[in-house]
């Protein structure tokens, strides 16, 4: 009898996706200029979360 496996979990971070928002900032006063997509460090880019 096989058994199913349930699909991994999302990550909370980045929602499965693997990417999150970071902020851009620019010159002496750091002001923030927009934003850019940077690697998920909670799961590294997989989506999964870890255990």
């Amino acid at each position: 009898m096989a058994t199913r496996k349930a699909p991994p979990a999302k990550c909370p971070t980045c929602k499965g996706s693997g990417e999150v928002a970071r902020a851009v900032r620019v010159g002496r006063k750091r002001r923030s200029v927009g934003q850019q997509t940077g690697l998920c460090l909670a799961c590294l880019g997989s989506g999964e979360a870890a255990e």
